[in-house]
């Protein structure tokens, strides 16, 4: 399940839920008389007597944002024929249609025996304020841009690097000045950049020296990318969209390790289409998949 898939009309229908589920316990008839009133317990949506507003009201529309949400974050999958989410509105609307109805003539209103007269409760109007929410955003998140943006960004504004380094400390972190020629891959900056003292080499992680001749034979002059020599290449911090595997730079099939979205890893070197990556406890691989990554 992709939470990250979630947009903000989402989110108001989850508070709705919320809202419907608090006022499901709440008095869904009220008591008021002249005189001195009765000594009677107020039934809530819960209570055998008010039926069917349990399962037609309540359950519904809980039923309803459970299917609005489900199908947004599994991607929209299809039972009988129709989206999750297109389920969830329709009983949405259906859930909001019965409320409105027991507003106006709903169980056990009118007088009793006894003089006293029964009205709405507190619990009947806030249950139809809630699946009014519902339904109205359910139906208006693909129309209304406002409701169609994501509910957790991928990326705050200002986030910091997760190694705790200053993100505008330069070469290869979130916010250094690096920009891209157009076909030269990732990482690849307009001009030759010199590594400073301390911070990674291509192609190496952290707290290894470079060899001393990274285009000589042998093992080391073998890890050179593809599309240009080690030296042109600058490594920079990536997220990437959704969960992706790291393989094992020996091209085990198995995956070494997760990528997770909302986490920087730093590009050490490029192969091909592929990069290499380095998680944060220091294991390298192959990122294979490098579509829709975004850069720091």
């Amino acid at each position: 399940m992709n939470i990250r898939s979630l947009t903000r009309g989402d989110g108001v229908v989850i508070g709705a839920a919320v809202l419907l589920f608090i006022a499901s316990f709440l008095n869904f008839i009220s008591q008021s008389c002249t005189g001195t009133c009765p000594s009677r317990e107020m039934p809530n949506g819960w209570d055998s007597e008010l039926f069917p507003v349990l399962p037609s009201v309540f359950l519904a529309g809980i039923f309803a944002a459970a299917l609005i949400v489900a199908g947004r974050a599994l991607g929209e999958r299809k039972f009988f024929g129709l989206e999750l989410s297109q389920l969830g509105i329709g009983f949405s609307v259906f859930a909001t249609w019965s409320s409105l109805w027991t507003l106006f003539d709903g169980p056990g209103r009118g007088f009793t025996l006894d003089g006293s007269k029964q009205t709405i409760g507190i619990g009947a109007i806030l249950a139809f304020i809630a699946l009014l929410a519902m339904s109205g955003a359910a139906v208006a998140t693909s129309q209304v841009p406002a409701l169609k943006a994501a509910l957790v960004p991928d990326k705050p504004a200002g986030a910091p690097s997760p190694y705790g380094a200053n993100p505008n400390a330069g070469y290869g972190y979130p916010g250094a000045q690096q920009q891209a020629q157009p076909g030269q891959g990732y990482g690849y900056p307009g001009g030759q950049q010199q590594p400073q003292p301390g911070q990674p080499q291509p192609g190496q992680p952290y707290g290894q020296q470079p060899p001393a001749d990274a285009t000589a034979g042998g093992p080391q002059g073998a890890a050179a990318p593809a599309g240009g020599t080690p030296g042109d290449f600058a490594p920079f911090w990536f997220a990437v969209p959704v969960a992706r595997p790291l393989y094992g730079e020996d091209g085990s099939p198995a995956p070494i390790a997760e990528l997770a979205p909302g986490t920087w890893y730093l590009a050490v070197e490029q192969r091909g289409q592929a990069l290499i990556a380095q998680t944060q406890d220091g294991r390298r691989g192959v990122l294979q998949d490098t579509t829709g990554i975004q850069r720091g």
